[in-house]
């Protein structure tokens, strides 16, 4: 390569998962890697930016290879700050976030800060991919999914990626052996049906905890991601930035308002 790759990295699961270590280790032999991440877990803030408070961020490593920041904000407030100020006008060649530790297929999509990371840098042009494992364990075994990182980068920097077009790239949480292969599929239709525990505090307040589980409307369809993760295929769904949903524009514009 004539000119060092930079490639910028976040996440939503902490500057300190396991999983970010992971996708350092797979980006670094494409280039210089910086790193701004949240101090805490952002998981399921989605595209949510810091409005109220004031960011800080921290340098916490500098070598000429990789610099890390520990920034108090969510996932797309680190890749903003990182493109305003920290990078110092260099523009990444990547914006990578992740590795995940969860599944981000289906509808999952819409909550994941670790995809809004991603959608952020696809938002400023630049060709972006988040990763995700499909285990929540903060201990679990990353090296199928480095494996699977660095045969997207390296496809990333070779190819690019049409415009206005990030990756959601999901990878089953076995050994790299039983991986089938890599299969580009669409979002499979599901939702989270959630159920709220009520509970009473020692003040007699009620409260409530999240709970719930995710439904697949079309288990049947064999070209989702949810169909290739289940039959251990890592999964690629092309994401868009542009929501319009032009195949209703008629429909819509019928309503003569």
């Amino acid at each position: 390569m004539s000119k060092e790759k930079l490639i910028l990295i976040s996440n939503d699961d902490g500057v300190e998962a396991k999983g970010i270590k992971a996708l350092i280790e797979a980006a670094s032999h494409f280039g210089k890697v910086v790193v701004v991440a949240p101090a805490d877990a952002m998981s399921g803030m989605s595209h949510a930016i810091t409005i109220k408070t004031p960011l800080r961020a921290k340098k916490i490593r500098n070598t000429p290879e990789l610099e890390i920041y520990r920034a108090h904000g969510t996932p797309v407030d680190c890749v903003k700050l990182a493109m305003n100020q920290l990078l110092e006008g260099r523009v990444p060649d990547l914006v990578l976030s992740g590795i995940n530790h969860g599944s981000n297929a289906s509808s999952s999509v819409v909550y994941s800060g670790t995809m809004a990371a991603a959608m952020e840098g696809c938002i400023n042009q630049i060709p972006s991919a988040g990763f995700s494992l499909l285990s929540y364990d903060p201990d679990a075994d990353f090296s199928a999914a480095v494996k699977v990182a660095e045969q997207v980068i390296e496809k990333m920097l070779a190819k690019g990626l049409p415009e206005g077009i990030c990756l959601n790239v999901n990878i089953p949480s076995v050994p790299y052996s039983d991986i089938k292969g890599i299969r580009v599929c669409r979002q499979a239709k599901g939702l989270w049906k959630e159920e709220f525990v009520k509970r009473v505090d020692p003040n007699q307040g009620e409260y409530y905890w999240l709970t719930g589980y995710y439904l697949n409307l079309e288990e049947d369809s064999e070209d989702t991601d949810e169909h290739a993760l289940a039959n251990n295929f890592a999964s690629i769904v092309p994401i868009q930035i542009d929501f319009t949903a032009y195949q209703a524009m008629n429909e819509i514009s019928g309503w003569d308002l």
